[in-house]
C-alpha cells in the first residue's frame, strides 16, 4: 500500500489505559479537536460536537455490536495462548489471530495445529488468511471451531473483549459497546467501532435540536492489528435504503455527510457510485480508500486517533486531505490528546467536501 502522508510519533504516555469513566469523565467529556481547513483548530469536548455542525448536516453511525471475541486456551505443546475471533470466513470457518498471554503475536503457527479452548472446544488452524496458500507463520488463520449450540453463545459464556497491551486491567463488555450497538443474528465486530463511543443521549438530543439528522449503517470490523503497509481486509457491511435516501437528500440540499468512524466511511463509500450517489447495498466490501480512490460521498469524519502508518490514516486523508490530517495529528501530540479506543476524538471538516450530485 501507499504510505500515508501523515507522519508523527505517539509519546508512550498518551495511549488511554482505561475508559474515561475510570478517569472520572463521562463518555462525552473526552476531548474533541475540531479541524477545519484554513481555520484555527478548536480544542473542546465531545459534548460540543453538535455546535461544530450545521442544520441540514447528516451524521451517520455504525450500529455493529462488539463480540466477546477473546478466549484463552493452550497450544498442543501446552503453551498458553489467547485466541481472537475476527469474524466468519468461507466454508463455515472463522478468521482468528493467536496471541501470547502478554499480547505478543504468535508467529510460529502451522496449518493443522489444534488449540484447546474452554469446555472441550478445539480450534483447528486450516489455512493462512487472507492467503490460503500459507501453511506456516501467518498472522491470521482460517480456523474450524466446532461448538455445540453455536460459536456466539459459547463466546458469550467464556469470552471477553479483545484487549491490547496499552489497556490496564480487564473491563466489561459494556465498556466496549457504543450507544448505537445492536445485536444481530450474525457475528458482530471483533473490536468496538470506537469512534462512536463518546456519543450519549444528551449529544443526540443536541444534534436533533440543531437540525442535524442521524442515520445508521452496519459494518462488522475484524481485528484491528494490521501490519504497517497491510491493506484493510474485506468486511461485512449493510447500507439500508433509508440511510441511502437520507444521504442523497442531504447532499442534494447542500448539507454535509459526516461519518462516525472509518468503518462507517468504508460502508458508505462502498455503496456510492462514481457520482457519489448512494444505493442500498450489503455484502462484503473490499474497498480501500486512498490516493487512487478518494471519498465520493463523505464530507466530514468523526474519528479517534490512529497509530503511525496505520491503514486508517490513508482513509482519513482520502476524506480530509493529508494536509489537514497532518495538522490535526501534530496538534493532538502537542496538546497531549489520548489515543486508542478509550481516548479522545477528532472532527475533520475539509474545505472541499465530496463532489455534489443533484
Amino acid at each position: 500500500m501507499t504510505a500515508p502522508g501523515t507522519a508523527f510519533a505517539v509519546p508512550p504516555e498518551l495511549p488511554a489505559a482505561e475508559p474515561p469513566e475510570a478517569r472520572g469523565l463521562a463518555r462525552d467529556e473526552v476531548r474533541l479537536l475540531v479541524a477545519r481547513e484554513r481555520s484555527p483548530l478548536r480544542h473542546t469536548t465531545f459534548r460540543a460536537l453538535p455546535a461544530a455542525l450545521r442544520r441540514g448536516d447528516l451524521v451517520v453511525v455504525n450500529t455493529s455490536d462488539t463480540e466477546p471475541a477473546a478466549v484463552d486456551g493452550h497450544r498442543a505443546d501446552g503453551r498458553p495462548v489467547t485466541l481472537h475471533v475476527s469474524g466468519p470466513a468461507p466454508d463455515h470457518l472463522h478468521v482468528v489471530e493467536l496471541r501470547t498471554p502478554d499480547g505478543k503475536r504468535v508467529s510460529d503457527g502451522i496449518a493443522g495445529e489444534d488449540v484447546t479452548l474452554p469446555r472441550g472446544v478445539v480450534a483447528t488452524l486450516v489455512t493462512g488468511h487472507p492467503d490460503p496458500r500459507r501453511a506456516t507463520g501467518s498472522r491470521l488463520w482460517r480456523a474450524r471451531i466446532p461448538v455445540a449450540g453455536g460459536l456466539r453463545a459459547w463466546l458469550a459464556e467464556v469470552g471477553r473483549p479483545i484487549r491490547y497491551g496499552h489497556v490496564r486491567g480487564r473491563w466489561p463488555l459494556s465498556a466496549y459497546r457504543t450507544l448505537f450497538a445492536r445485536a444481530e443474528a450474525e457475528f458482530g465486530s471483533a473490536e468496538m467501532p470506537g469512534a462512536g463511543r463518546p456519543f450519549t443521549p444528551a449529544v443526540l438530543d443536541r444534534l436533533h435540536a440543531r437540525g442535524v439528522r442521524v442515520a445508521r449503517v452496519v459494518l462488522h470490523t475484524g481485528v484491528s492489528s494490521l501490519e504497517a503497509g497491510e491493506a484493510p481486509l474485506p468486511e461485512r457491511y449493510r447500507v439500508p435504503a433509508e440511510t441511502a435516501d437520507a444521504v442523497n437528500a442531504t447532499r442534494a440540499a447542500g448539507g454535509r455527510v459526516v461519518a462516525v468512524g472509518t468503518t462507517t466511511t468504508r460502508a458508505l463509500e462502498t455503496a456510492a457510485d462514481a457520482d457519489g450517489r448512494v444505493s442500498a447495498r450489503e455484502g462484503w466490501t473490499h474497498l480501500v480508500l486512498g490516493p487512487d480512490r478518494p471519498a465520493r460521498v463523505v464530507d466530514g469524519l468523526v474519528t479517534g486517533w490512529n497509530e503511525p502508518d496505520a491503514p486508517h490514516l490513508l482513509l482519513l486523508e482520502a476524506v480530509a486531505g493529508a494536509r489537514l490530517v497532518s495538522r490535526a495529528y501534530a496538534a493532538a501530540v502537542e496538546h497531549r490528546y489520548r489515543w486508542h479506543e478509550f481516548g479522545d476524538s477528532c472532527l475533520l471538516l475539509p474545505a472541499h467536501p465530496a463532489r455534489r450530485t443533484g
